[in-house]
């Protein structure tokens, strides 16, 4: 069994706290992601689990034991990078069997070991070939076949797709997951990119300037946000985001627009209270162009100042309360600059965060 514990681990850069006592535990055979910006500590975080980086204060488990002192060799971990840190001069045979050969297995281990990978990655015809004569996502395959052959406690990814083109980051995400199914162990996956984290997670950590944010399924984190910065940070598009405040049953905006509080979340606000009014791109939409038109629905008319056209669905650019927002249409047709469209906006599913911490008002 390969459980993952994170019992208040800090970590310091001489006076500098980058990682501020979080506390994670991953289940055994779980693929869980940490997703946040630039400089969140979540790539820290998991060099911690993989032993490339002490930690500053705290425990780290794996399986039954404590880690902290252990080097990275013998955690029986793996650890896919970025720049698949594949040996030149190898072939792809030779690169799949180096770590076994290190560790000095038997010669017919490490053929049999070496076949499995291959097999279970398409790696067949690959075999005889250097790192610079494969593709991208060729060498990304081996860089995770190399991993797969030790059989460890866990995969540990480190943004493995950031080098790939958008079509092949796609078909990687899918290689990985079928992996992931296939080897049934456990996976800790960081990224930055929300759309890796919404496909590949069974659960989402959500990471900022150090701390944990929210931990969840991908639908939990999608549909309840705890803050404005989850909120934000998950979907695509974005969520939207207006500052208001509570007036009787409606939430005034800064021109003087209003829209009345959603129904269900009328007892968690106070007359008065500075908000954040929320709501996904997908529940605002062109009357007769949307999915659910059910429901708790705010009529507006608002002018078009751009739209993206998907295909199967376009994007709309439009104000309210002098801020951009975004809708959807899913029905697409023609949309031009200047246009006014009458549309619904759907309360059942809108959100309320409170302005002065940014946290859901659900929470309160």
């Amino acid at each position: 069994m390969a459980e993952i514990a994170l019992h208040n681990v800090v970590k310091n850069y001489g006076k500098l706290e980058v990682v501020h006592g979080i506390n994670l535990n991953i289940e055994h055979n779980e693929f869980v992601v940490l997703v946040g910006p630039s400089g969140c500590g979540k790539s820290t975080t998991l060099r911690m689990i993989a032993g490339l980086e002490e930690i500053s204060d705290g425990t780290i488990s794996i399986g039954s034991e404590i880690v902290n002192e252990l080097p990275p060799r013998k955690r029986n971990i793996s650890m896919v990078f970025q720049n698949y840190a594949l040996y030149p001069h190898m072939s792809v045979r030779d690169n799949l069997g180096f770590g076994l050969k290190i560790a000095k297995q038997a010669p017919d281990v490490i053929e049999e070991r070496v076949r499995e990978a291959a097999d279970v990655l398409g790696l067949g015809d690959l075999m005889d070939r250097t790192p610079a004569e494969l593709s991208g996502g060729q060498r990304q395959r081996v860089a995770m076949g190399r991993a797969i052959v030790r059989n460890p406690q866990a995969f540990l990814f480190d943004e493995p797709l950031s080098n790939l083109d958008a079509k092949l980051r796609v078909q990687m995400r899918t290689e990985i997951k079928k992996l992931h199914q296939k080897v049934k162990t456990t996976v800790v996956y960081v990224t930055h990119d929300q759309v890796e984290a919404m496909t590949l997670a069974d659960r989402i950590v959500v990471m900022k300037d150090g701390y944990i944010e929210q931990v969840g399924s991908p639908m939990e984190v999608f549909n309840h946000p705890v803050n404005t910065f989850v909120a934000s940070f998950i979907g695509s598009p974005p969520m939207n985001l207006i500052p208001g405040a509570i007036d009787g049953d409606n939430i005034r905006f800064s021109d003087g627009a209003h829209i009345s509080v959603p129904t269900r979340l009328k007892d968690k606000v106070r007359n008065g209270q500075e908000i954040i009014f929320g709501f996904r791109p997908d529940d605002l939409t062109p009357v007769g162009h949307g999915i659910n038109e059910s429901g708790q629905q705010a009529p507006m008319k608002l002018v078009i100042t751009l739209a993206e056209l998907l295909g199967t669905e376009t994007i709309l650019y439009t104000q309210i309360a002098g801020q951009e927002i975004l809708g959807k249409m899913f029905d697409p047709r023609d949309i031009h600059p200047g246009e006014e469209l009458n549309m619904n906006l759907s309360l059942d599913k809108a959100h309320l965060f409170d302005g002065a911490t940014g946290k859901s008002v659900r929470l309160d």
